[in-house]
């Protein structure tokens, strides 16, 4: 399978552009042109990528991917072991975007936003829900009943 086909670039929950990003930089490290690269490269890279990694976790992710136990990575080996970065980086960038966004609404910092709040906002992302999806929703959300909502329930929401 090419690193470039629908269903590689799906399993590994990347887009095509960060792929290629990644092509560039392992070809740009492939200085023998063998088409794999060391352990300690791939973590060279990955930190100027900025992404930060343990010499004993990249080990231990390396051991994991290299499928042909070389002690080296191919490129569809070395793009698996970036995604899990990258992609662990995007969800605590979401989580710390959707905390932000929680607190506007928490005015009072109580922990939680009135189920009335919650329907405002959802109001305001989509202006075409009608007021029985709105109330929907909510339910789904407020298992308990408690018309309220807690920042867990919060990011469930707007992630699942």
């Amino acid at each position: 399978m090419s690193y470039l086909e629908p269903e590689f670039l799906e399993d590994v929950g990347l887009d095509k552009e960060q792929v290629l990003t990644l092509k560039k930089a392992f070809d740009a490290f492939d200085h023998e042109k063998k088409g794999a690269i060391t352990t300690e490269t791939t973590g060279t890279i990955l930190r100027m990528m900025g992404l930060k990694v343990s010499h004993e976790g990249l080990k231990a992710i390396v051991e994991d991917i290299d499928e042909d136990g070389s002690g080296q990575l191919e490129f569809e080996e070395f793009v698996m072991l970036s995604a899990r970065f990258l992609v662990e980086e995007d969800e605590e960038a979401l989580k710390k975007e959707l905390k932000d966004a929680f607190r506007i609404y928490d005015k009072e910092r109580n922990g939680y936003i009135t189920t009335g709040t919650l329907k405002e906002i959802l109001h305001e992302l989509d202006p075409k829900l009608t007021q029985e999806e709105l109330n929907g929703i909510i339910e789904e959300i407020d298992e308990d009943g408690s018309g309220t909502v807690d920042f867990d329930e919060f990011v469930e929401m707007m992630t699942g």
